[in-house]
């Protein structure tokens, strides 16, 4: 049995893979007073001193072994009742809290010699974290000193991250994190130090002087103390101009002749080429630092993320590019496809080639002299190469690292399963915490607090889209008289949910549509499948009747479907049953109306359930 026990947000308990309801907070309580005392045996008074508050009831002993009756038809053999006591045996990475604490003191170790380790390993244990430890548990109780710990714990690995980030020059993408990290802890000296060095660096010598008159206000106001020796140290050397303030770069690798070509080498230009960072990034650290340690750890390295539009695919692979470009010394190349089929991958390699300083005249007419000479100038180059809108794989493959030096993301709705030796990272729909999360970073969280119902509705409305929450959290702040409830009610009530998830330059149906047509130039039959499921009640001869509709064998309508579920427009159920994600639904169902291809329903009426196979 492989069990996931997570305590770094609100308690959850996964079994083989499945997550599993602990029960009510009570029960939660056990299992994360067990979870903190794993391997070790704990009596049941000690057990009612983390569940109870304040004095246990008189049938607090029978209580909790009930609880732990309970748990044990979950845990099995893991959970061993003792006399008068029990004890939870958990192995290495099935306790989140664990893992924290293990990643957190390799990136300490690797701190002083290694950034950029430093920098993927402290991130990765960041993203161990979903909340506030033992979200949703009793107050009061003997754990509280333990999640008070853990949660300083996590103050401390942020900036020790920060520090790390700024010893690799990441110092212009640490300030709205460390305005944000300050925002809602404002006591932290450190992190209006970091704050204060990051600026600095960036040349913005005078705000960086602000930062230390807002920080030492701060202090006063709220401890009445002047701020300590470093802060006041760090002032006075920028006041100066300390010279050791400054960032310097490690030494650059050395570069040894690249192999005999049968074109002259440019000048390398070092490009530059990668998005600003996201200044609000929510609910997807997690694969960031799988992206990161990706690239950290493999030798070549490259990675495929994908997930459904609107997904957040791009926001996060700038975040992670960002996080790995110090180690990336001789440039980062950005290229957008814009999902386009048409793009082929003579046209990628001549743009990464003038992206890297061949005159667009040098460029060889031939796609494999393209891929030679490419592979010919990064061979020993430490370049990131970040290709995104994705379609097929044919169209990176020639990128693809030899060797040591470059490392390559790709991006797009497709797993792209045969490119070889790539780590695939998948995004999953955005939810529960993290989805409130990101729409309070919006909207602002006392809008989400007055209505906490409407909130989660809303939510719940936007199907896990990072775009659809966003949009959602734009259009409340753009409106401040708007009541959460009242987008709720348009959302749900309204024509059309898909013109309401549009704002500004956002939108879910422009988003969704480059999706769909990617996979409607590529597949035919997908593309009508795809508008058929959203108009088709559920029945139980689904493929059968589809294919005698659209005209196709089942065989061939199988294949389309396994396209669909690998772009993300169609979920795969248990035993075999298949779903649109709502705002896909809604998109196909417009294109049914819109378009010339007879894709009749069934039956005479419209439904959305799930499609049996």
């Amino acid at each position: 049995m492989k069990l996931q026990i997570r305590l770094l947000g609100s308690v959850e308990l996964c079994v083989d893979g499945r997550t599993v309801t602990p029960g009510a907070a009570k029960r939660r309580a056990v299992l994360a007073g067990l979870a903190m005392e794993a391997n070790h045996v704990v009596s049941l008074p000690r057990l009612a001193e983390m569940v109870w508050p304040e004095t246990p009831p008189t049938s607090a002993v029978a209580n909790l072994r009930t609880h732990a009756a309970a748990l044990r038809r979950v845990l099995g053999d893991r959970l061993v009742a003792r006399p008068n006591a029990y004890e939870l045996r958990l192995a290495p990475g099935e306790l989140d809290v664990a893992e924290f604490q293990r990643l957190a003191g390799e990136g300490r170790a690797l701190a002083a010699a290694e950034p950029a380790g430093a920098i993927a390993t402290l991130s990765a244990a960041l993203a161990q974290w979903r909340g506030l430890s033992g979200d949703g548990l009793p107050r009061g109780t003997a754990l509280d000193n333990r999640w008070t710990t853990l949660d300083e714990q996590r103050l401390q690995v942020f900036e020790e991250l920060a520090e790390a980030r700024l010893a690799a020059g990441q110092h212009g993408h640490l300030l709205p994190e460390l305005r944000g990290h300050l925002a809602a802890h404002p006591l932290r000296e450190r992190a209006w130090g970091q704050l204060m060095l990051a600026l600095y660096r960036c040349g913005d010598v005078p705000a960086a002087l602000t930062v230390f008159r807002d920080a030492r206000a701060t202090l006063h106001e709220q401890l009445g103390i002047e701020p300590g020796k470093e802060l006041v140290g760090l002032h006075r050397a920028m006041l100066g101009r300390a010279p050791e303030l400054a960032y310097i770069p490690a030494a650059a690798p050395i570069v040894t002749t690249p192999p005999a070509q049968t074109r002259p080498a440019p000048g390398w230009t070092v490009p530059r080429e990668l998005p600003a960072t996201p200044a609000t990034f929510v609910g997807r650290t997690g694969e960031a630092a799988e992206v990161v340690a990706a690239l950290a750890g493999a030798t070549p390295a490259a990675v495929v993320v994908a997930g459904a539009a609107g997904s957040g695919k791009s926001a996060l692979v700038v975040r992670a590019a960002h996080i790995v470009a110090g180690d990336f010394p001789d440039g980062q190349v950005f290229v957008d496809l814009g999902y386009e089929n048409a793009v082929t991958p003579g046209e990628v390699l001549a743009r990464v080639l003038r992206a890297l300083g061949v005159a667009p005249a040098d460029v060889p007419a031939n796609t494999d002299e393209r891929a030679g000479w490419f592979r010919s100038l990064v061979a020993r180059r430490r370049l990131l190469l970040v290709v995104d809108g994705v379609t097929r794989a044919a169209q990176v493959r020639p990128l693809l690292p030899a060797g040591p030096g470059p490392a390559l993301i790709v991006v797009g709705q497709r797993h792209l399963g045969s490119l070889d030796g790539v780590r695939r990272v998948t995004l999953r729909p955005l939810d529960g915490v993290p989805a409130h999360d990101l729409l309070a970073a919006f909207a602002g969280p006392e809008r989400l607090v007055a209505d906490p119902a409407a909130a989660a509705e809303l939510a719940r409305l936007c199907a896990g889209s990072v775009l659809a929450l966003r949009i959602a959290g734009s259009r409340l702040a753009g409106c401040p008289a708007m009541p959460v409830a009242g987008l709720v009610s348009d959302l749900r009530h309204g024509p059309d949910r898909l013109d309401l998830l549009a704002y500004e330059d956002l939108s879910v149906r422009a988003s969704l549509a480059v999706g769909v047509a990617a996979v409607r130039s590529d597949d035919e039959v997908a593309g009508r499948l795809l508008e058929l499921l959203a108009i088709q009640p559920d029945h139980p001869a689904l493929l059968d009747r589809a294919a005698t509709q659209l005209g196709v064998s089942t065989q061939r309508l199988r294949r389309a479907l396994e396209g669909l579920v690998d772009a993300h427009l169609v979920h795969r159920g248990a035993a075999g049953r298949y779903t649109l994600p709502a705002l896909v639904r809604d998109y196909a169902a417009e294109l049914a109306v819109l378009t010339s291809t007879p894709t009749r329903p069934l039956t005479g009426r419209r439904a959305h359930p799930p499609v049996a196979a």
